[in-house]
């Protein structure tokens, strides 16, 4: 199975200068090639695929205006054709939106090489136009005679130098099959709450860092706008801040995800709109700082891998009104009730007994051997979500 390894670099002043010359190409190649593909549609109705594109690089460096770009690797440059290619499939298959130019400021900075791009022998890794090897951290090591079929350079807002290889992994294999399923209810007050009773606390990393983040804002704000160096010492401290929030949230997200796949054969889990419930002002703010739609993407990718089973519930099922115990439907369950007596005489954590109905309703799924597929919706459609999360954060 393919594989990513990322790993921190620390590239010396003519790398940091080579780097940000080939993101500039990148970025330029990229943009040129969408202008020109919208163009031809607007004006001619014509589509222009990756070929037609790649010819037209070749005449962009032949022209003195971008002859620059002769000065990077045309690796890269093809990699950025190559993607734009990619999102022009998604957004006619209906996956994503229309493309959109990339921005010097705020889009990422990253360069893809494949295997004529670089050269990895003895642990050492040397990229085009670069006479030495990046100097990386090794903080893992990589599969037994792995070789890198593309190699990604990123750079992030915080000003940390990232490279990821893609290889051949042959540790990730199929678990032994368990005998054990859970259901998953996530919340505000408790990150996730499993239908065995078990909780499991919210960290709230951003509530953590918020006075630090705050406080950085704000200095920023008073900075005169503008390329100046004063400006961009703020926003860099601001991006500082950010980046410390995501790597210990998405730190604690991977040390779940790994465990519940581990632990568990099946997982069901309920089909949250979390870009509906980021619209709301009051709960944007908690809601992303949780970071389900993350959770949900780990927990997915890391089931394929080890040969487990991940099932969506509905998002309009009645987990936490239903009983667990009789299947009695509640009229009403105000959001301030946490726990409740059925009429079987049956008192229920609201969290725990959501829980396992959707466990209940995941293994009714899997027995009619039937997936749940998302719902998705229009842009302007509008799609109900978990009500639990209309809750202010305590």
């Amino acid at each position: 199975m393919k594989r990513a390894f990322k790993y921190r670099f620390y590239p010396s002043d003519a790398q940091v200068t080579e780097l940000a010359r080939t993101f500039g190409c990148v970025r330029k190649v990229y943009n040129l090639a969408l202008v020109a593909r919208t163009q031809a549609w607007r004006e001619r109705r014509e589509r222009v695929d990756y070929n037609q594109t790649s010819a037209m690089l070749t005449a962009w460096k032949r022209t003195e205006e971008l002859a620059y770009l002769n000065q990077v690797s045309s690796v890269p440059l093809q990699q950025a054709l190559r993607h734009l290619q990619v999102a022009f499939t998604n957004f006619f298959a209906k996956r994503a939106k229309y493309p959109r130019l990339k921005s010097k400021k705020k889009s990422r900075k990253s360069a893809e090489y494949t295997a004529s791009g670089f050269r990895f022998r003895e642990g050492a890794l040397t990229l085009a136009k670069m006479s030495e090897p990046l100097d990386i951290v090794w903080s893992r090591p990589l599969p037994v005679d792995a070789r890198p079929s593309t190699v990604t350079v990123s750079q992030d807002a915080a000003g940390r130098w990232f490279v990821s290889l893609l290889v051949e992994d042959p540790d990730v294999t199929s678990l032994s099959c368990a005998d054990t399923a859970v259901g998953i209810d996530v919340g505000l007050d408790y990150l996730l709450t499993l239908s065995t009773g078990e909780k499991i606390a919210n960290p709230r990393y951003e509530r953590r860092d918020r006075a630090r983040l705050a406080r950085a804002q704000r200095r920023l704000s008073r900075k005169a706008r503008g390329d100046g160096a004063n400006r961009a010492k703020a926003r860099h401290k601001v991006a500082k801040i950010h980046a410390r929030i995501v790597d210990r949230r998405r730190d604690h997200l991977h040390k779940v995800t790994t465990r519940l796949v581990r632990e568990n054969q099946t997982i069901v889990i309920e089909d949250l709109a979390v870009r509906n419930l980021v619209r709301n002002r009051k709960l944007a703010r908690a809601v992303s700082d949780a970071a389900w739609a993350t959770f949900r993407g780990m927990l997915e990718y890391k089931a394929a891998w080890y040969g487990r089973e991940v099932i969506a519930v509905d998002r309009f099922f009645p987990s936490s009104k239903l009983c667990s115990t009789c299947g009695a439907l509640a009229e009403a369950m105000p959001l301030h009730v946490r726990t409740w007596t059925c009429d079987c005489g049956t008192t229920h954590d609201r969290d725990v007994n959501a829980a396992r109905n959707l466990l209940a309703a995941g293994r009714a799924v899997s027995a009619c051997g039937a997936g749940v597929r998302p719902q998705r919706r229009t842009p302007g459609g509008r799609s109900a979500g978990k009500q639990e999360a209309s809750q202010r954060e305590r």
